[in-house]
């Protein structure tokens, strides 16, 4: 299996992806196929497939702050069962993602994710691939260390169209597992950096950092 990085939506790979999260997301989560131009140009930004027998089996995107030493992972992809797909995009995304944060000299306490609660939502069928079912996704992120900011969770949906999207929670993987919190000022940074290239944000999306911006730390949970 390779781990290949998409530069162009001209890239086959890149097609075979997008079909993939057409398949795999709801709409809402799925950015449109020529809005990507842009952002495959991003340095700050990695959009990786991972390729069996020259097919799109998996894909990850991910990103890194250096001014808050901080990452996230926007999505992970697994695309077909029994080939450790899954296993294979964490073990690359996290040796590339070290190995990035050592070329720029700078520090990373950990990573941000998204994550479907199921007990919210349970209308996503998700493409029927088993290992991206909410339940299993949860109890994957869970074992690989990342716990539930303790917080009522909204995003905007990515059809870009300023309605709000319910149903998940943010979670963080911690570098450092003695850390039971985290500085809400952090969280709505984060939250503010990544959510600006939106330019229609509703209104409950506004009054969650509102709030987060009046609360000091923000416990980390058990997911």
């Amino acid at each position: 299996m390779e781990f290949i990085r998409i530069r162009s939506i001209n890239d086959d790979y890149f097609r075979q992806m997008h079909e993939l999260m057409g398949r795999i997301f709801p709409a809402e989560e799925v950015l449109a196929f020529d809005l990507w131009a842009e952002p495959l140009l991003d340095e700050g930004l990695r959009v990786v497939v991972a390729v069996h027998e020259n097919q799109v089996v998996g894909a990850t995107e991910y990103r890194y702050y250096p001014d808050m030493g901080v990452a996230m992972t926007d999505f992970t992809i697994i695309g077909r069962e029994g080939l450790g797909v899954g296993r294979f995009l964490a073990q690359e995304r996290q040796k590339d993602l070290f190995e990035w944060v050592q070329s720029s000299g700078g520090n990373l306490s950990g990573m941000f994710a998204e994550i479907y609660n199921p007990y919210l939502v349970e209308e996503h069928a998700f493409g029927g691939i088993k290992p991206m079912d909410p339940f299993v996704r949860r109890e994957v992120l869970s074992h690989l260390g990342y716990r539930r900011l303790d917080f009522p969770y909204v995003h905007p949906s990515w059809e870009l169209n300023g309605e709000a999207v319910t149903g998940l929670d943010l979670c963080f993987l911690a570098y450092d597992e003695s850390l039971n919190e985290l500085p809400a000022a952090l969280v709505a940074r984060f939250l503010q950096t990544y959510y600006a290239i939106q330019d229609k944000k509703p209104e409950a999306w506004y009054e969650m950092v509102r709030r987060l911006e009046q609360l000091d730390r923000v416990p980390l949970l058990p997911i």
